[in-house]
């Protein structure tokens, strides 16, 4: 089952990871919005979903939040918190999951070099 939920959140993670490059990409072309993969653990989705990029970021403020289509969620590993017209945003709380998505996260701090 761990090994099950580490695939499942790694999946996740790489969905996340696409998004953050789409996200850099609209911010240099200073776009409003953009559309981003549905960040779900399904890895043949392919739903995109047009989000504002304020909303984008306050999703990436937690890095236990991810940004899926509507009725991707799992809710054995995460909770929906916010839903919009397009999208939704849910949280894991599965700790497996939680400790490898924030393990993942593409934006943790760097440690400084001593």
């Amino acid at each position: 089952m761990n090994a099950e939920l580490i695939r499942h959140a790694t999946t996740e993670s790489i969905f996340r990871n696409v998004n953050e490059r789409i996200a850099e990409s609209a911010q240099r072309f200073d776009a409003d919005e953009a559309e981003f993969v549905c960040e779900c653990g399904d890895r043949s989705c392919t739903h995109r979903l047009q989000t504002p990029l304020d909303d984008y970021e306050r999703v990436r403020a937690r890095p236990i939040r991810f940004l899926l289509a509507p009725g991707h969620e799992d809710q054995a590993i995460e909770k929906v918190v916010e839903r919009g017209g397009r999208f939704q945003v849910v949280e894991k709380f599965e700790r497996t999951v939680v400790a490898t998505v924030r393990s993942l996260n593409p934006r943790k701090p760097k440690p400084n070099p001593a």
